[in-house]
């Protein structure tokens, strides 16, 4: 592995010591323009401006070292403004709601390469010119179009306004090497994103600004940059084939644009990228920049971006071996998913075979296709394991005295009353998410959005409208390692041994175990649990995914689309841990859910060969709502050997059919002494459900549940 440059180590420092910064600005300007735009008649068109005037107005900010710019500036109110914005603040709160989630998506990055704004622009005149505007249907599609290009003009009005500032700064600057590159910065943010891209430096800068722009100016985040080794590759070989840019020069820039997603994306969140995979004629993809991206890796160390690392069973060896080591030095990236299975997942959903295989990890494992989504994902998360405790009687934390417990004639009988309540949980789920939708087709629009979001131009529909290629929406089923080992505890002590009365262990769960030590310890060490190979529970965890995606099937979103199932938690097995009491596996009243896809926390007692066994004992496939299947081990002084045994048991996972695995190496005293010193760890990132977070900044319930988790050893 490559060391970073001077400059990367101090842009890192920089982005530690300083944290990210989303400032007032963008409330601010969408506040003054919504004020002064009330007569608009059109509501998109409104949107649009908003979206203008906060571009046009953001404070550019480069900060020394940059070569790469675009991110909030650290300035605050003034007290003027403050005022204001505590008027624009209850002035919002009356406004009509538009619900549901926003972003999570990568956007047609390539259009903006290809074409520049002046290009795309065209493509939009040209499809107003056909449009009769004496017909209804098209006047508002005619809005639309103009919507459109009222953003886009935002867009270039902040590349302009970067120019100025890096021109205004190099007049000031005595370092000529720094004012050259202050320079430089002023002659590609004239050049992108208004024009085609012609280098390797426009193309990143492109890309960066229309990603920033976008989370900018429609005062959303969690735009991901897709797959740079795929769009950056033709300008990255025509620049080193003409000598304008060295391999190290690119990694730097490379380096550089990871940075800057720290620099304006807070904490807790999950943005970043994907590389390798199969393109649309189905050859591995991996290329220089695929390990060049994963290098960064090394280089930056913090929690963004987050890179997903798309494997095929022709992914190179070399390139298998980088990951392996990088996540043997402790490094949370790159998350490595199963090219394969996935695409097969988005062709059962209807993507076409090319498509299929141009996805992103939307934010932390969520599959959504790149540049056609409007995919609402992790909408809602379902608390699996209180769907339980509602069919045995113990209600959640908090709630009032149960109603007696239900009396089974069998363990088949439960199972049944757990699937109907399934059923009935996904329901009311697809009510609320379909209500979501409606409300942003009615109080919606995003514009600046839609011109990178097929096929939104060419339908004259804004994504808000239904103008996406594809609008499924992917509820989240957390908890399901514990609700599969309190069945087979259940089913081994109630119904099979009989020593123990389901009224009973209600009481006990509702109780805490509360003098019941005994019971616990028996739920613990005699019951078998997911995540040792063992089919008597596996088997059960495979019933529960199956139920889960077939409750989905059964329905339609508000704009047409599908319901798509996923298992990962982001932070929400601690959030729904807080709420549900004990459960039969022995977990504890408060404490976190299991964490993903895989064995609950410290479960997985029979090593890392075993837990991966399990965890692909059932189909993947249907589960683009995202799979996040952790795996912990311990560090080691043979950091080469520790790395293979890493990728063995990373590939050994992905050639069984699994869709995503995610490896911390960490070990238990580290993380408790950064529990007990936070100042010295600011850091140190860790592997949550899906995403890589910084462990001193997490809630004790989930820095509690990654020390919990099995650390499996080097043999």
């Amino acid at each position: 592995m490559t060391s970073p440059t001077p400059r990367i180590v101090r842009l890192r420092q920089h982005a530690i010591d300083h944290g990210h910064w989303t400032n007032h600005e963008p409330a601010l300007y969408w506040g003054r323009s919504w004020q002064t735009t009330a007569g608009e008649i059109w509501h998109i068109v409104r949107r649009a401006r908003a979206t203008a005037h906060i571009l046009e107005n953001l404070t550019p900010v480069i900060d020394p070292d940059e070569l790469l710019v675009g991110k909030f500036a650290p300035v605050t109110p003034t007290e003027e403004e403050r005022a204001e914005l505590d008027q624009w603040a209850a002035i919002e709160r009356l406004l009509p709601v538009a619900a549901g989630i926003t972003a999570h998506q990568a956007v047609d990055i390539e259009r903006l390469l290809l074409y520049g704004v002046s290009g795309i622009k065209e493509l939009i005149e040209g499809y107003r010119r056909e449009l009769d505007v004496a017909r209804p249907e098209d006047l508002e599609k005619d809005a639309f179009y103009r919507a459109c290009l009222i953003a886009l003009d935002g867009l270039v009005a902040l590349a302009r306004r970067y120019a100025e500032r890096a021109v205004g700064m190099a007049e000031a600057e005595e370092d000529p090497a720094r004012r050259a590159e202050l320079l430089e910065i002023a002659t590609v943010c004239r050049t992108v994103p208004e024009y085609p891209a012609t280098t390797f430096r426009e193309a990143l800068q492109a890309a960066h600004f229309l990603t920033f722009a976008l989370c900018a100016g429609q005062r959303m985040l969690l735009f991901q940059l897709g797959r740079p080794d795929r769009y950056l590759l033709p300008f990255y070989r025509r620049d080193i084939a003409a000598g304008r840019i060295t391999p190290e020069q690119a990694q730097e820039l490379l380096d550089c644009a990871a940075i800057l997603l720290n620099e304006y994306t807070p904490k807790g969140l999950a943005v970043g990228y994907m590389v390798g995979g199969r393109d649309s004629s189905g050859m591995d993809v991996c290329n220089e920049l695929t390990e060049m991206l994963l290098e960064g890796i090394g280089h930056v160390r913090l929690s963004y971006p987050g890179v997903g690392l798309c494997w095929t069973p022709e992914t190179p060896p070399h390139v298998m071996r980088l990951a392996g080591r990088l996540l043997a030095e402790g490094c949370t990236h790159p998350a490595i998913f199963q090219d394969d299975v996935i695409s097969a997942g988005l062709r059962a959903a209807g993507v076409s075979p090319g498509e299929s295989r141009l996805y992103i990890h939307s934010t932390c494992v969520e599959i959504t296709p790149i540049g056609s989504s409007n995919v609402y994902v992790a909408s809602p998360y379902l608390n699996v394991l209180q769907l339980l405790h509602d069919s045995i009687g113990v209600p959640p934390l908090g709630a009032e005295a149960p109603e007696p417990t239900p009396l089974y004639a069998s363990f088949d009988a439960l199972l049944h009353e757990l699937r109907r309540r399934i059923g009935d949980a996904v329901r009311a789920a697809v009510v609320d998410t379909n209500a979501a939708q409606l409300s942003r087709r009615r109080h919606g629009g995003a514009p600046l959005q839609s011109c990178f979001v097929n096929d939104c131009l060419s339908r004259g529909l804004d994504i808000d409208h239904g103008g996406a290629r594809h609008n499924w929406i992917e509820p989240v089923f957390v908890g399901t390692a514990n609700v599969a080992d309190s069945l087979a505890a259940i089913r081994q002590f109630v119904f099979e041994e009989k020593v123990l009365s389901l009224p009973e262990l209600a009481h006990a769960l509702a109780h805490d175990y509360e003098g019941r030590e005994d019971l616990r310890a028996m739920m613990i060490h005699r019951a078998p649990k997911y995540g040792n190979d063992d089919d008597s529970v596996d088997s059960l965890v495979a019933r529960l995914t199956s139920w889960y995606s077939e409750e989905c099937r059964k329905y339609r979103s508000a704009l047409g689309g599908t319901y798509q199932a996923g298992m990962f938690c982001w932070i929400q097995h601690g959030e729904l841990g807080r709420v549900t009491r004990a459960s039969a596996d022995g977990r504890r009243a408060g404490l976190a859910l299991a964490d993903g896809a895989g064995a609950a926390q410290g479960r997985d007692s029979t090593g890392a060969t075993a837990a991966i066994l399990s965890a692909t004992k059932w189909d993947h496939r249907p589960m683009l709502g995202g799979i996040a299947v952790n795996v912990r081990f311990s560090p080691s002084p043979d950091r080469e050997a520790l790395g293979e045994l890493v990728r063995q048991v990373c590939q050994t996972y992905l050639q069984r059919g699994g869709a995503e695995i995610q490896v911390n190496v960490v070990d238990t005293e580290t993380l408790r002494e950064a529990k007990r010193h936070p100042e010295d760890h600011r850091d140190l990132v860790v592997r949550i459900a899906g995403y890589s977070d910084y462990f001193v900044s997490l809630p004790d319930v989930l820095q509690d549940e990654v020390i919990a988790r099995t650390a499996h050893e080097l043999a």
